[in-house]
């Protein structure tokens, strides 16, 4: 059996998270012209930084709470998001 230190599992989550915003920011970008980037992972709360489109746009909180943070949720519950 492998056992794996702290460091090592909390950069294999920050990976994992990484691809799962990777992935929102493709279909943000494609569909409405926006952007989400990880700005940090600590502990339990994870920094994202919306851009593009969603500056200045009126439902840029609801892409934050509503896609990004849901969508954080379901794959990492125990993870806060909040906007940098």
């Amino acid at each position: 059996m492998m056992v794996m230190n702290t460091s090592e599992v909390n950069l294999d989550t920050e990976s994992q998270v990484r691809a799962l915003l990777e992935n929102l920011n493709a279909y943000i970008e494609h569909y409405h012209g926006g952007s989400v980037q990880m700005v940090s992972l600590e502990e339990d709360t994870l920094k994202v930084r919306l851009g593009g489109a969603c500056l200045g746009c009126p439902l840029s909180p609801t892409t934050l709470h509503g896609w990004v943070a849901g969508t954080v949720h379901q794959f990492f519950p125990n993870l806060k998001v909040i906007e940098a």
